[in-house]
């Protein structure tokens, strides 16, 4: 992936805090949206939207779309790069 895709994501990312703590909670796991919002500590209807705002721009996906409780969400590669990168910078 390019220097130039990960700094246009990364400042999308980072424009929005609950965008940035969302995928660094995920990190490399699999996390349901109440866990989340208790993590972050904002309500899980917030936090959907903002799952909902990054899985429609391609940073996490939903393993089991059709669940009503219980979605699990993970990084996409994007957002991992983004991760990384974020630790090189540290």
């Amino acid at each position: 992936m390019k220097e130039e895709d990960i700094l246009n994501s990364l400042g999308y990312i980072m424009a929005s805090t609950y965008r940035l703590s969302v995928i660094q909670y995920i990190g490399n796991g699999v996390k349901i949206p109440s866990d989340i919002a208790k993590k972050i500590g904002v309500r899980t209807n917030h936090i959907s939207n903002v799952l909902a705002d990054l899985k429609n721009n391609g940073y996490v996906i939903c393993l089991n779309e059709n669940a009503h409780k219980g979605r699990l969400y993970k990084n996409t590669e994007i957002s991992l790069e983004i991760l990384k990168y974020l630790k090189q910078m540290d």
